[in-house]
């Protein structure tokens, strides 16, 4: 019975709703605050509504209400899901200007240093939103192309709104930090591709050789498994001192950028965070590249680097790939810890919102590490369905 209800009605989606409904009238939908400091007074979204409401509105909430009740009662008609993935994109963009345009009435009926915050409300709406949307698409069974094509779409009406929300304290806190915004993102990425380029080369090394020396899997895994416990933190300061000595004993070292903090010993501990899932990846597209290409290969007089390179890595690449994306993910969501010392980035711009105070500031620089996380996962994703197409 509960598997026949489950096929029935879209019990994920009514949860969604649930959640988003609950999210309205429980959480503040805004702040309004004297300065960025003060956390502020709530503002639900029915006083918005209400400033900003017109019977257009209320009528596009009904109609959005409605479609997404007919896709809990018929989740299998790709009409309706495709409407509700257009629907909830424009609800991205609504979300977005109702907050802005309250902003904007805000910011001049009080002081000019009012901050309006999105609170909690809007960020949970946005989020069902979100969820709701992806849920949709994923139930057109669509390739992996245009699926991801058609998720990036659903927030091209959010992106071509971001002018309306300039009054919003997230906005006022992008233009305060703008001119350090764009070397930030520059140094996050600068941070990544230190860490994982080698931990790649390293790993396919290892992977090669554990293909024959069993013995070396058995010791070097337990190590790997041991580092991926250490919290990043930790690890970090395990690794300043060593790092500080050696600056210390070879100045050529300090000179060029090795020391206690810094750069060095992010790239360092993110470097030793991304092995393991590449070794496991390699190691495991490796042992199912078939024998009889290996032992066809060898016949052929190929040598084991020419083994290696031309038909073990190219038999091996999609399953590799899977452990690739795993480690630029991870890294790229562990580098921002690695502002703590002193690497840089936009863990930089986190951690003085943190210290500051400044919650919209923190937010500012979260939402570009969750985007690139997310830009590096579609790019493996759609390099993944490539291969699988043009193998």
């Amino acid at each position: 019975m509960p598997v026949s209800l489950v096929q029935r009605f879209n019990l994920v989606l009514a949860l969604y709703v649930a959640l988003a409904i609950g999210a309205a009238y429980g959480l503040p939908f805004l702040r309004i605050a004297p300065n960025r400091l003060l956390s502020g007074e709530p503002v639900y979204l029915s006083d918005v509504l209400q400033q900003q409401g017109s019977p257009l509105i209320f009528a596009l909430v009904v109609a959005i209400f409605a479609l997404i009740c007919i896709a809990v009662w018929q989740p299998k008609r790709r009409v309706t899901q495709a409407l509700i993935s257009l629907a909830m994109a424009a609800g991205l963009a609504g979300l977005w200007l109702l907050a802005g345009q309250f902003a904007n009435i805000a910011t001049q009926a009080e002081n000019p240093l009012t901050r309006t915050a999105l609170g909690a409300g809007f960020w949970t709406m946005a989020a069902m939103t979100w969820m709701i949307a992806l849920d949709a698409i994923d139930r057109l069974q669509l390739t992996t192309l245009r699926r991801l094509l058609l998720q990036s779409a659903l927030l091209l009406p959010l992106l071509l709104s971001l002018n309306e929300g300039q009054h919003l304290s997230i906005a006022q806190e992008y233009a305060t930090q703008s001119d350090i915004f764009g070397p930030a993102i520059l140094r996050h990425l600068q941070i990544v591709f230190l860490a994982v380029i080698p931990a790649l080369v390293v790993g396919l090394l290892l992977a090669w050789r554990m293909t024959r020396a069993r013995h070396l899997r058995q010791a070097l895994f337990p190590v790997l498994n041991v580092i991926q416990t250490i919290p990043s933190i930790a690890l970090f300061g395990l690794l300043m001192a060593p790092l500080a000595w050696l600056a210390f004993q070879f100045p050529a070292l300090g000179r060029a950028g090795i020391s206690g903090v810094g750069m060095a010993p992010a790239v360092i501990a993110l470097c030793l965070y991304a092995l393991l899932p590449i070794v496991r990846s390699a190691l495991a597209g490796l042992e199912q590249v078939p024998a009889e290409a290996v032992n066809a290969a060898r016949a052929m007089g190929m040598s084991a680097r020419q083994l290696f390179w031309q038909i073990e890595l190219p038999l091996a690449l999609p399953v590799l790939l899977i452990g690739l994306r795993t480690a630029v993910v991870q890294t790229t969501g562990l580098a921002a810890v690695s502002a703590l010392v002193g690497a840089g980035g936009l863990g930089q711009i986190m951690f003085d919102g943190l210290f500051s105070a400044a919650n919209e500031l923190v937010i500012l620089g979260v939402i570009p590490i969750v985007l690139l996380a997310m830009l590096a996962d579609t790019f493996f994703k759609v390099l993944g369905s490539m291969m699988k197409t043009h193998p």
